[in-house]
């Protein structure tokens, strides 16, 4: 079992100005009252090209080398007055949006005084006219962090009949475990397909992993301690009886035991040379597929596809809807309803509507409950936590896609039980019984998973193309033990957040 590694990174590119010769503009938004940051903005310009703000209210935008100091930015967010201004007038490292002054007259006037069960109703009628499903390709950019904690690790031995074996020499086993550990990695891809999951093809344009790779548990050290003991201690004809609580294995001594290669045997290395070369092609084609299922299980899952887990609008009478106000995206005006489960239903949250066309623009929520538990023989598992945050946007065909998506989940897991390691020998007669080590494992860690994923454009495409487009496999991501800015210069990303800026790995090499 491998313990998540750490991470990762930043240090920030600093809040700037616009300069024709970078062609970036990096600023922080804020709300003109509360001076607080504004996160989730959309940030747009040419062909509703742009990003989305961070949680601390930070984007950068990468402009095109053809914009001019005339070409205008739009900046958007729900509740909010819409700016548009050109680019010239950007001059300051913040940027100032006031709450929109909501006007309920002027919304009853122009839409009928509707309850909240009917409005959903007319999202569900007119989910297919709203939303992109056809093919299309996209231009994105995916942030995983993961994030470890250590809640006990415990050894309880009871009985060892080798003495090198001890308390001592176990418990310097279970420190060499991180206590806490965090892992980021991000990729920038076009996505290829639609809303099936099974339905993808990415291709890899870069890729980075963040970490520390001094909290990685160095398994071939503790596996050489471990054989070193044994060789001493047991014999080669011996084999090794597993029980933990009703179950069981076995195991032969010489499984132990890796055969070293002799450096002057040239066949032996060169067939050591083409195992490590299929392992690396491997890694590339495992990391590639590993991201493309991953972005193909979020799209699956979006609150308007079919067989969602945020069933709260195709599956709307398991719902309670209340209609909570008006506000505006822009010029438009939206609707916005909480929902909370009627009975079992895991999920509660509100939803904004747009209130001439009747789309799903955006969707916060949380569980209410476990989505998952499991606990048997002493094995445990909690998925405690799932929460999130999807916008969806309007494209110049007037249909909606996928803008920005935020998942967090998190999972309790733990390991309690009884432990015995027999030696029994093959030849031995009578007893055959050799050596002995048993205990009790008593192992509980905490893990939080978040996805961040941001489309920057995205184009319609026919199925010959999807048909005929061969993935890129090719790409692994690159180490970084702290947060290079320049490793994404050049390119639209999510701007990383404080404590990506401020981590710096213990062990850089």
């Amino acid at each position: 079992m491998r313990f998540i590694t750490s991470l990762l990174i930043v240090i920030f590119i600093s809040s700037s100005i616009y300069q024709t010769h970078a062609q970036t503009i990096s600023s922080k938004i804020i709300d003109s009252i509360t001076q607080a940051p504004i996160p989730y903005a959309t940030v747009q310009w040419k062909n509703k090209k742009g990003a989305i703000t961070n949680e601390e209210g930070r984007f950068s935008i990468l402009l095109e080398e053809n914009s001019k100091e005339s070409d205008t930015l739009f900046i958007s967010c729900m509740g909010y007055e819409s700016i548009a201004r050109p680019l010239s007038t950007f001059t300051s490292t913040t940027i100032i949006l006031s709450p929109s002054a909501i006007e309920l007259k002027e919304v009853l006037v122009s839409n009928k005084n509707y309850s909240a069960d009917e409005i959903i109703a007319f999202v569900n009628d007119n989910i297919e006219r709203n939303y992109n499903f056809d093919l299309t390709k996209k231009r994105l950019f995916f942030r995983r962090s993961s994030f470890q904690r250590m809640l006990k690790s415990d050894f309880s031995l009871k009985k060892s009949t080798i003495k090198e074996l001890n308390k001592k020499f176990l418990d310097s086993i279970i420190n060499t475990i991180p206590e806490n550990n965090s892992y980021y990695t991000e990729i920038l891809g076009d996505l290829y397909g639609n809303y099936d999951e099974d339905y993808h093809k990415l291709n890899l344009i870069k890729a980075s992993e963040l970490y520390d790779k001094s909290m990685e548990l160095d398994f071939a050290k503790i596996e050489e301690k471990f054989n070193d003991i044994l060789k001493k201690n047991i014999k080669t004809d011996s084999y090794f009886k597993i029980k933990s609580g009703l179950f069981g294995t076995k195991l032969d001594s010489e499984e132990i035991f890796e055969e070293e290669v002799d450096s002057t045997d040239v066949e032996a290395v060169n067939k050591q040379l083409a195992e490590t070369k299929k392992i690396e092609e491997e890694r590339k084609k495992n990391f590639a597929n590993y991201r493309r299922k991953t972005l193909g299980k979020i799209f699956n899952n979006l609150p308007i596809t079919d067989d969602t887990d945020l069933n709260f609008l195709r599956n709307s009478g398991r719902y309670e809807f209340t209609l909570q106000e008006f506000t505006y995206l822009g010029d438009d005006a939206v609707y916005v309803i909480d929902f909370k489960p009627k009975r079992s239903e895991d999920y509660r949250g509100r939803i904004y509507i747009n209130a001439d066309d009747f789309a799903l623009i955006q969707v916060d929520y949380n569980n209410v409950k476990s989505i998952k538990t499991f606990n048997l023989l002493g094995l445990s598992s909690d998925q405690y936590l799932s929460k999130g945050k999807i916008i969806f946007s309007k494209g110049n065909d007037d249909k909606y896609s996928l803008r920005y998506f935020e998942s967090e989940y998190g999972t309790k897991m733990g390991v309690d039980r009884p432990l015995k390691i027999i030696e029994l020998n093959k030849v031995v007669k009578g007893k055959n019984k050799q050596n002995e080590l048993s205990g009790n494992i008593d192992f509980a860690f905490r893990n939080i998973d978040k996805n961040e994923v941001v489309i920057f454009e995205s184009e319609n495409i026919s199925e010959a193309v999807f048909d005929s487009f061969k993935e890129n496999k090719d790409i692994l991501p690159t180490y970084l033990p702290t947060y290079n800015p320049e490793f994404w210069s050049g390119y639209n990303i999510i701007e990383p957040n404080q404590a990506i800026k401020e981590f710096t790995a213990t062990d850089e090499n």
